[in-house]
């Protein structure tokens, strides 16, 4: 197991690092050394329950492979080391996020005396928008 941050553990199978050179910052270093990560979480193979794994893919989006590979990239620091707890980081608020259940909508209607409300603020600007046109004629 390991543990991602205080409430995120995942099994050390389902993770696979892979380092390779990144571009950006680093100067020569760039050139020679791999520090950017390339964190792959096999959601299917995962122990998570199929809710969370489902809402993983969800949010995930294109970031998921149609064999349910989640790969996550860090490339924003100089250091191996950053982009690798930048890369987790990013993987337990992912996780984080799916584990959450959303919140059931339940509809409401309106009640009657709110609904009256609204349909006499709409007579009283209608009756200001028709005073606004022409003066017509009392003949008419």
């Amino acid at each position: 197991m390991i543990k991602l941050s205080d409430t995120v553990a995942v099994d050390a199978h389902a993770l696979k690092e892979r380092f390779v050179r990144a571009s950006g910052p680093g100067g020569q270093n760039v050139n020679k050394v791999a520090t950017a990560v390339e964190l792959r979480f096999d959601v299917t193979k995962s122990s998570l329950a199929p809710d969370i794994k489902a809402r993983l893919i969800a949010q995930a989006g294109r970031r998921v492979s149609s064999d349910g590979m989640l790969v996550i990239d860090s490339r924003e620091h100089r250091t191996q080391g950053q982009n690798r707890l930048a890369a987790r980081a990013r993987l337990a608020e992912l996780l984080e996020r799916a584990s959450r259940r959303p919140k059931i909508r339940r509809p409401t209607t309106p009640r009657p005396a709110a609904r009256e409300k609204r349909l006499d603020v709409k007579r009283r600007r209608s009756r200001v928008k028709e005073l606004r046109g022409r003066a017509r004629d009392a003949e008419e």
